[in-house]
């Protein structure tokens, strides 16, 4: 049936939309005047950055706008803008990850292969009208989010202490953990919103937006913060190594 309402997003909502576009906008334009001024081996980190927080800028901007939504069953406004933002954004951060580590390019794409498949599943249990299809969505979401997260945990920080760089590991092992705290949050707020329907649209668009800056904005920053750790030369994933 047609919707005659639509719950759409409140004043709350629009302002943490505004907030999340000005804060990724910003890091935006400092981590391209990072690589700007970088040198090549730190600037395959700001540049991963700078389109992380690009990414996020363009679909807060289409949010902000109106854009990139659509009614969902029960009536509800859905932001697929996030989805596609997701889909570029997660695949960027693992790269990150997988650089910091010196993990080999072959298990970075395999970790961002099941990242893909998981916001896909996302995006189409979200969309689901039947119940049973959702909850099934969602379960194929989770299967492919428990191996990147392990990934993250285990097989990347098991490389990354192979490099006996103190700095880099500690490097990595803040930038991994806020990633894997800040993304388990994320099928808790999309249970209660694009699942269950529990939250209000504006306080998943807070939610969301709170998750989005710490795991895009903070952790760019971090990597930042450890500019004088990035230029060891024993960055280069570990594929390189093994044929030098």
């Amino acid at each position: 049936t047609a919707c005659t309402t639509i719950e759409e997003v409140g004043s709350t909502g629009v302002g943490a939309l505004t907030l999340g576009f000005l804060a990724l906008a910003v890091s935006t334009v400092v981590m391209v005047a990072k690589a700007a001024s970088a040198d090549a081996e730190r600037r395959k980190y700001y540049f991963c950055n700078a389109f992380i927080c690009g990414v996020a800028t363009f679909s807060y901007f289409a949010m902000l706008s109106g854009q990139g939504w659509t009614a969902i069953a029960g009536c509800r406004q859905f932001f697929y803008a996030r989805y596609i933002d997701w889909m570029i954004t997660t695949a960027l951060l693992i790269l990150d990850l997988g650089l910091v580590a010196g993990q080999d390019f072959v298990t970075i794409a395999a970790v961002i292969g099941a990242d893909i498949l998981m916001i896909t599943a996302g995006y189409m249990g979200a969309v689901s009208v039947v119940t049973t299809v959702k909850w099934f969505w969602f379960l194929f979401g989770m299967a492919m989010f428990l191996p990147v997260i392990y990934s993250l945990a285990r097989t990347f920080r098991e490389t990354v202490i192979t490099r006996k760089d103190p700095e880099m590991i500690e490097l990595y092992g803040k930038i991994a953990w806020l990633t894997i705290i800040m993304w388990s949050f994320y099928p808790v707020v999309w249970l209660f919103a694009e699942g269950f329907a529990s939250f209000s649209v504006s306080f998943e668009v807070v939610a969301y937006t709170i998750l989005d800056i710490i795991s895009k904005v903070v952790f760019s920053f971090m990597i930042v913060s450890s500019h004088d750790s990035l230029g060891s030369t024993s960055a280069a994933p570990a594929q390189s190594r093994e044929y030098v």
